[in-house]
């Protein structure tokens, strides 16, 4: 009898098999690499919502949590996994340095705005009106923490790379059995796959697509990650990732001409040397309404457990959201109200009615 089965393994699912390691529960994973957005992500941990001068949710505290939790990682799979970087917001006007100036006098914002306005000294940047330093800011190599932790997985047998079968999911009253395994509960990570999910699709999972480019630029010759329509986010050996598009529509994972030339738009209103597109890429972020996680026990099944809607800022959120699942889980603490999954109890009952 396994302590758990975790289905899906993007950074839902691996941050959650952190705290089953961290605790010596015994698990299994299932996981068919359905789901990019990930793997695709910019990977940017970051406090501050740049195009409004405010702190993102939670985001003080979840930093604390989370720096931690990815240096815990790289020593356990032998990986750098964290680089620190500057985010340098790029001003469009006086107003904007004003409006900076005035978000980093507030208590929780202003330990992560520099008061120094930075004069642009790149000749490939067009930024007349300087920029703004966001402090405590890199970017997580998600594609390379998936592959070695879908490795470290393999090595011990704790991977099962197949595609997630419900009708082969038997639900008893103190455990679920899987095929030819058993474990006392069950958690779904699946990001956007929770639409097809039959225990929890009544929860408001919108879904929402983001591409990236990443263009090879040898005169950028940029260090830092620069804001302003766009990201450009440097990734070693004069490549740059660029992103990222907001699609609601489209919910496949197929790169689009359309999202191409909105990305490039965008990029040139302030990129001012030559490049060349070397990849593009899609996802589906799992994104909610009221823009929080999905977390909780289902309301019937006990068992059944769900991890999921960290949208955009999955790298920031998911070493937080994990810990506080598990210890609601294994040690009876409360789930803040604005991440559990009761808030929408009105829409599982609706739906069996």
């Amino acid at each position: 009898m396994l302590d758990y089965l975790i289905v899906g393994l993007g950074l839902a699912g691996l941050s959650f098999c952190k705290q089953l390691e961290d605790n010596n529960k015994s698990y299994k994973v299932i996981n068919d690499g359905s789901q990019t957005s990930s793997l695709v992500a910019g990977g940017l941990y970051n406090p501050v919502i740049l195009k409004r001068f405010t702190l993102a949710w939670n985001a003080d505290v979840q930093l604390k949590t989370a720096m931690p939790f990815y240096n815990q990682l790289e020593s356990k799979l032998g990986v750098k996994l964290d680089c620190k970087i500057p985010i340098y917001r790029k001003f469009a006007s006086i107003e904007e340095q004003n409006l900076w100036f005035e978000a980093a006098d507030k208590p929780r914002l202003g330990k992560f705005l520099s008061i120094k306005i930075i004069e642009n000294n790149n000749e490939s940047v067009d930024a007349p009106y300087g920029l703004g330093e966001v402090l405590h800011t890199g970017r997580i190599d998600t594609k390379t923490l998936i592959g070695a932790y879908e490795s470290f997985l393999q090595e011990k047998g704790n991977l099962i790379s197949k595609t997630f079968d419900f009708e082969a999911l038997i639900v008893e009253k103190e455990h679920i059995a899987y095929n030819s395994l058993k474990a006392r509960k069950i958690v779904f990570a699946t990001g956007f796959g929770l639409k097809s999910n039959p225990y929890f699709n009544y929860l408001p999972l919108i879904g929402n697509k983001g591409e990236l480019l990443t263009i090879k630029a040898p005169k950028l010759k940029e260090n830092n990650i620069i804001k302003s329509a766009v990201f450009i986010i440097p990734q070693g050996d004069d490549l740059y990732r660029v992103g990222a598009t907001y699609e609601r529509t489209d919910k496949s994972n197929s790169p689009t001409n359309g999202a191409k030339n909105e990305l490039l738009d965008k990029l040139h209103t302030f990129l001012k040397c030559d490049y060349d597109i070397v990849d593009h890429v899609a996802g589906i972020r799992p994104t909610v309404a009221d823009r929080r996680p999905l977390v909780g026990l289902h309301p019937k099944h006990r068992n059944i457990i769900v991890l999921n809607g960290f949208g955009s800022r999955g790298v920031l959120i998911a070493p937080t959201i994990s810990k506080q699942l598990f210890d609601h889980v294994e040690k009876g603490e409360v789930l803040p109200l604005e991440i559990d999954i009761k808030r929408f109890s009105k829409r599982f009952i609706a739906k069996r009615s």
